[in-house]
């Protein structure tokens, strides 16, 4: 834009961030393109409020471009992709799916009265994985107490009819690829579909030796991802240490792109980001186009995607939110058939709203209102 300035009424700028170290990068050209995207309203927001604080005046209002999900994973989820065709019908494919999510849990060692919550990210403080280590551990502690949290939740969670709890089904398999040089704990990892209780002795999910039966499972990503803070992780780990019945029930997995057999596998999503939460959250929608309810903190992105009581239940950010989230893992772990009315409904919206063909349409209209004078 320096060499030609008026190319800048031209420009359509897709933001993918919601950090201020981002926007102070960004701001000396803010008010010189013709557009910006943003993936969310809570991130549009707040960037203008950042407009507004150094006196930067747009050029034009902002819009939203949200994030899709992509036809590989529809495609082994059973919605309607380009991928389909005469002889893999998103049929086939929801009956390849459940083949798929039966031969995993197996291998995990998971039984059909096991609920397996996962949570697949960069192991950081901002993405709240000891945060929900300590929910977890809450939950196993009440678990054996009257269910009480479970009937005022209940109340509130909508009564949708229609609903059919019909069973998830799976492509191919995937196998976990990534790596794990840059974290020190590697008696840790996760070989699938072998895998690593947190004490670190290498053995099947939940082997014979766990002598108390655990309902309650958990499965932590992502091991070698080059976000990941090792100082954190050895907090995590050291929690573990002290909390033996959790830790016979969390298991490690590598860093992946190929998540399909994992969500497959699992019953219940959580994404416990902090702080100023997620710009947006692709795996909270990846996770529901799968038919998962979704565990969110009530920040950012995923307060926008997450309809409360309806696809997910929310919850507060911080170590304030330990308690509910910890309620609320309890109660859809005593509310089999909730946990898969939310899990419906949450794959309904991402049909509606978050397949590649919106965010093209979107895209596309935008590039058009780029290119008018």
């Amino acid at each position: 834009m320096d060499h030609f300035p008026a190319g800048g009424s031209q420009i359509a700028w897709w933001v993918m961030e919601n950090r201020r170290e981002y926007f102070d990068r960004a701001k000396p050209v803010l008010d010189r393109v013709k557009l910006l995207i943003f993936l969310s309203e809570v991130q549009s927001k707040q960037w203008l409020t950042w407009c507004e604080e150094e006196h930067i005046k747009l050029r034009s209002q902002p819009v939203i471009v949200s994030l899709s999900v992509n036809d590989e994973l529809a495609f082994v989820a059973g919605i309607s992709s380009s991928l389909n065709t005469p002889t893999l019908t998103t049929e086939m494919m929801k009956a390849k799916r459940q083949a798929l999510r039966e031969s995993v849990r197996k291998e995990f060692g998971l039984t059909d009265k096991d609920m397996l919550v996962m949570s697949l990210s960069s192991i950081n403080p901002t993405k709240g994985q000891l945060l929900l280590l300590e929910s977890a551990a809450l939950a196993l502690e009440r678990a054996n107490e009257p269910e009480q949290v479970a009937k005022g939740t209940q109340s509130k969670i909508k009564n949708l009819n229609g609903i059919k709890k019909e069973k998830i089904s799976l492509s191919v398999r995937h196998r976990l690829r990534g790596s794990a040089r840059k974290m020190k704990i590697k008696s840790r990892v996760v070989d699938n579909p072998s895998v690593l209780s947190a004490t670190g002795k290498r053995k099947l999910l939940f082997s014979a030796n766990v002598t108390q039966k655990q309902d309650l499972k958990l499965l932590l990503g992502s091991v070698g991802s080059k976000s990941n803070k090792v100082a954190y992780v050895k907090e995590m780990l050291n929690f573990l240490s002290k909390n033996g019945n959790l830790s016979n029930s969390v298991v490690w997995t590598l860093a992946t792109t190929r998540v399909a057999s994992l969500y497959s596998a699992a019953d219940v999503y959580v994404t416990n980001s902090q702080g100023i939460g997620e710009t947006f959250g692709r795996v909270t929608i990846e996770a529901m186009a799968y038919g998962l309810p979704v565990l969110g903190t009530d920040a950012g992105g995923t307060k926008e995607i997450v309809e409360h009581n309806v696809t997910g239940l929310l919850h507060p950010v911080g170590r304030l939110g330990n308690k509910v989230l910890a309620q609320n893992l309890l109660f859809l772990l005593r509310n089999p058939s909730t946990r898969l009315q939310l899990g419906s409904e949450g794959r309904k919206t991402v049909e509606k709203m978050y397949m590649k063909q919106h965010m093209y349409k979107r895209f596309v209209d935008v590039l058009v209102k780029c290119m008018r004078p």
